[in-house]
Order: C-alpha cells, then sequence, then structure tokens
C-alpha cells in the first residue's frame, strides 16, 4: 500500500468516498442477516444489536483508532471513537423522524436497552476519570484501559440476565412492538448466515484500513486537527453501517434491533480507547486528551444522558423531547467546535 507521504488530499477524500460506499452497502445487508440470527440463536434483538450487530459494525472505527494510536496521532484516535458515538446517536434520532408511527424510544421499549445505555455511560465515566486522574501507566498503558473491557463485558451479562430474568418491565401500550422471534428465522441455516456475516465483516473491516490511511494523511497534509479529522470526518465514514442498518431495522419493524444496534455499539466503541491506549507507544493515549477532546466527550456524555431519559420518559408521538435536544446538541455542538 503506498506510504501517507503519498496520499495526497484528493486521493485520501476519494478514498473516504469509495469506503463510505463500501460502508453502505454491508450496512444494508447487516441488518436482515443479524435479525435473522437473533431469531435462529434465541439471543434476542436487543442483545443480537449490541453485540453482533453494534460490534461488528464498528470494526471500521476500531481499526481507525488503533492505526492512529500506533501512529502517535493520539487526538485522532480518540475523538475518532467519541466522534463515533455521537454521530450514531444522532443517527438514532434520524431513524426516529423517519418511523411515523410512534416516538421510536416507545415503540423499542426495552430493559436490556435501558440497562446498556446505563453501562454506555458508566464506561464514558472512565474515559473521563482517566483523563483527570494523575499520569498512572503501567508498561505505559493506564489502568482504566484494563478496566473498560471487564465493565463492558460485565454490562453483556448483566443485560442478557435482565432478558431472562426481568424484574421490572416497560409498560406495553398500542404502539409498542415486542420482540417476537420470526418463525422461518428460526429454522435458518446457521451455516449460511454464518458465512455471510463474515463475509460483511471482513468487508467493513478492510474499509475502515482504508479510512485509518486517508484519515492520517489528511491530518499530515492539510494542517487539520486530529480532533477535528476524528470527530468530522473518520468517525462519521465509519459510522455509516450504523445509519444504514439501524434504518433498514425500522424499515423491517425490527425496532429493538435498531435501538440495540446503537446502544451496543456506542458501548462496543469506547472500547476503542483501550485498544489505541495499548497501541499508543508514548505514554498513556488519556494524557493527551486535549481541550478539544474534552469538549467532544462532554458532548458525547451529554447525548448519551439525553437518548438514556427518552428511553426511560417515553413520549408516545413524533420525534420525542430527547429527539430534538439530540439534534440540536450534535448539530451546535459540532459546528461550535469547527468554527473554534
Amino acid at each position: 500500500m503506498l506510504g501517507l507521504a503519498d496520499w495526497s488530499p484528493s486521493m485520501s477524500v476519494a478514498a473516504l468516498v469509495a469506503s463510505a460506499v463500501v460502508l453502505l452497502i454491508a450496512g444494508s445487508r447487516f441488518t436482515r442477516v443479524v435479525d435473522r440470527l437473533a431469531d435462529r440463536l434465541g439471543i434476542g434483538e436487543a442483545l443480537a444489536g449490541a453485540i453482533l450487530l453494534g460490534a461488528t459494525t464498528s470494526l471500521p472505527g476500531l481499526i481507525v483508532t488503533v492505526f492512529a494510536a500506533a501512529k502517535g496521532q493520539a487526538e485522532l484516535a480518540v475523538s475518532n471513537a467519541l466522534g463515533g458515538i455521537a454521530a450514531q446517536t444522532m443517527f438514532l434520532a434520524l431513524a426516529d423522524l423517519i418511523y411515523r408511527r410512534a416516538n421510536l424510544e416507545h415503540a423499542a421499549a426495552s430493559l436490556p436497552n435501558l440497562l446498556q445505555t446505563m453501562v454506555l455511560v458508566a464506561l464514558i465515566a472512565l474515559v473521563l476519570l482517566a483523563a483527570a486522574s494523575p499520569p498512572w501507566q503501567v508498561l505505559g498503558i493506564h489502568p482504566v484501559s484494563a478496566v473498560l473491557p471487564l465493565a463492558y463485558v460485565y454490562g453483556v451479562v448483566l443485560t442478557r440476565r435482565t432478558r431472562h430474568r426481568p424484574m421490572w418491565h416497560p409498560r406495553a401500550t398500542g404502539e409498542t412492538r415486542p420482540d417476537v422471534p420470526d418463525e422461518a428465522a428460526t429454522r435458518a441455516s446457521l451455516l449460511r448466515l454464518g458465512v455471510a456475516f463474515g463475509a460483511l465483516g471482513a468487508a467493513v473491516a478492510g474499509a475502515g484500513f482504508v479510512v485509518a490511511h486517508a484519515g492520517l494523511s489528511l491530518v499530515a497534509h492539510t494542517g487539520i486537527s486530529g480532533t477535528l479529522i476524528g470527530a468530522l470526518v473518520t468517525s462519521v465514514v465509519t459510522s455509516l453501517p450504523e445509519l444504514v442498518t439501524v434504518l433498514a431495522a425500522v424499515r423491517l419493524g425490527a425496532l429493538t434491533l435498531a435501538v440495540g444496534d446503537i446502544i451496543g455499539g456506542n458501548a462496543f466503541d469506547v472500547l476503542f480507547l483501550a485498544a489505541g491506549d495499548v497501541a499508543f507507544r508514548s505514554g498513556s493515549i488519556y494524557e493527551s486528551i486535549g481541550g478539544e477532546t474534552l469538549y467532544v466527550l462532554s458532548l458525547t456524555l451529554l447525548l448519551t444522558a439525553l437518548l438514556a431519559a427518552g428511553l426511560l420518559y417515553r413520549e408516545r408521538r413524533g420525534i420525542g423531547f430527547e429527539g430534538v435536544a439530540i439534534l440540536v446538541v450534535y448539530f451546535v455542538g459540532f459546528t461550535g467546535l469547527a468554527l473554534a
């Protein structure tokens, strides 16, 4: 592959556009495969969205963060992960605009999705603690990087338990769409579904590698800060599979899968920082978080809190207060960052 010095800004933009097309196509096919896998494996749409769909469609963002960290671009690495979480939360509000029958958070009422949102808040809080803590590190890695995967796995375990042994239930209404397995999907070939899932995962991972090169090249040749490139360019491009999958899931009526994809993918995205900390060899990556990146971190935490409030309050009609607030905070917040 060409070195970064050989990637002109125009080549980088062309690579980003080509990668976006690949990610859009792959994302459009992912939803149906994972929806059928959820029914075939009997794990439920919320957990399938969080693990199978959310984590796999996050692979491009993971590759960008790790690659940027290995090249010493800490701000690009961190802001790519955080910007992806923010963009994907905004995508959920866009999907709410399209689903006209009811408020999406109301219709997709799910205790596992609500719990996953709380897990996401906790993971982001851990990153904030690492950024504000004294320079603790072991072999150049902050202790929080070891805690993040453990907290994520524990959150997944709790989510699975709440699906099978819930202590309370959201009140069902005429607009609630329950997670009921499709009988035909339960008899589908697991091998065929697994091969399709693996092929799509390889496609999005390959696109992520190209986006990583393009993002680093833009930082090197344009003088634009890594925070801006990560928060507004690479994170949005690598999040395109989530946009397509959430819109496709809404169209299929798999509303719990749609919400679980975004929330679970966001929780997985926080783990990018643990991987980036290992790849970053100039100390702990959290020590390199500057004011702009802390701004992106704060916006991400606010957007997640708004989503959690919407899942709890459950407005019946329209986009709801949370959808409007998410769109306003995202566009105003990142416009301010770009103009600063």
